[in-house]
């Protein structure tokens, strides 16, 4: 399996809005881009935005990345999963993932508590509804129809076209990682360093084995940023904000799984900085803070050629879909990121 591209045009703020994700989906679309995800956080959903984009593209898969598991039952997640699908012509992948404390709890009131356990449960129950069975399931986190209740084993009343419907998982965690392998179709990665690719592999082959299956087909798909510029300085710094948001600030000092993932890659000292600054309110020095060596190796950054040999990274760490996010501040500039990448990874 070679490396596809796909586009992220995650969710909207920062400049990012309706407007500039149809355009860089159509355009994403005409290069022959293999599919677009749509993220969501605590403003614009992913489903929303996935229906609007399957009405106005006709080719190119639509995937989510991620639902948000506290977000929705896992009947609601089959029920928009089927829609999407039947929308687009077949063109749906379900992403998924278990968000945070921060959100699950402040935001969607769902307690975070045993994420393996609650994974497991509502993708079994997502897939019996897709797979249009009466949902009747005995979990450790799910049950249904509820116990000592009027509730009935329902079955969905409209079918995906996909039969079945390709299931993704976001994880970071090893355990989380493997159960991936276990009983999904495909890995979301998020600040995949192909450095560290055989940690994902071995954890992946690790899950499947305990499924007893084997990798064939099994999509690793990673999220990264992209800024393809002459000046390697500048299109660093291009990267700083991001990267910085997600070390320093995506959770609690407690808990920030992308921080404890840098860790892991050996940036103790930097993760250690860049958080404190964030947190107490320094966004720019917490940007400063970041190592080029750490940028470089969760970003695709630079001029043409290094940009070129840095895809062959990806490809030699088993990567199969590269969703890359352009960082641009026009519509324009983004756009002739999506052409100079498509051009660079052939």
């Amino acid at each position: 399996m070679g490396l596809r591209l796909a586009l992220s045009i995650g969710y909207w703020g920062m400049g990012n809005d309706a407007g500039r994700q149809l355009a860089l989906a159509r355009e994403a679309e005409r290069l022959g881009y293999d599919s677009v995800w749509a993220a969501e956080a605590y403003g614009s959903d992913a489903a929303t935005v996935l229906a609007w984009l399957a009405g106005q593209t006709s080719t190119i898969g639509l995937g989510s990345a991620v639902f948000q598991m506290p977000a929705r039952s896992a009947a609601m997640t089959a029920m928009t999963a089927a829609t999407l699908d039947g929308l687009s012509g077949g063109r749906f992948r379900l992403g998924l993932g278990v968000s945070g404390p921060q959100v699950a709890e402040g935001w969607h009131g769902q307690r975070y508590a045993r994420p393996l356990d609650r994974t497991r449960d509502y993708v079994a129950v997502v897939r019996m509804a897709l797979a249009r069975e009466l949902v009747a399931y005995r979990g450790d986190t799910i049950e249904l129809p509820l116990p000592s209740s009027q509730g009935k084993a329902l079955k969905l009343t409209v079918a995906p076209v996909q039969r079945p419907l390709p299931v993704y998982l976001a994880a970071i965690g090893p355990r989380n990682v493997a159960l991936a392998g276990e009983i999904a179709d495909g890995w979301l990665g998020f600040m995949f360093s192909p450095a560290h690719a055989g940690e994902i592999h071995g954890a992946l082959a690790r899950g499947a084995a305990v499924a007893g299956r084997g990798l064939d087909g099994f999509d690793v798909a990673a999220t990264v940023q992209v800024r393809i510029d002459d000046d390697l300085d500048a299109a660093r710094d291009a990267m700083r904000p991001m990267v910085a948001l997600y070390v320093g600030g995506m959770g609690s000092r407690e808990r920030n799984f992308y921080n404890d993932l840098v860790r892991r890659y050996g940036f103790e000292e930097a993760a250690a900085t860049v958080q404190e600054h964030y947190l107490e309110g320094r966004r720019d020095r917490a940007a400063a803070a970041l190592p080029p060596e750490l940028i470089d190796a969760l970003t695709l950054c630079g001029p043409a050629g290094r940009v070129r040999e840095r895809l062959d990274a990806y490809r030699e760490a088993g990567v199969t879909t590269l969703i890359a996010g352009p960082v641009a501040r026009t519509v324009e500039d983004a756009v002739d990121q999506l052409r100079l990448l498509a051009e660079l990874a052939i």
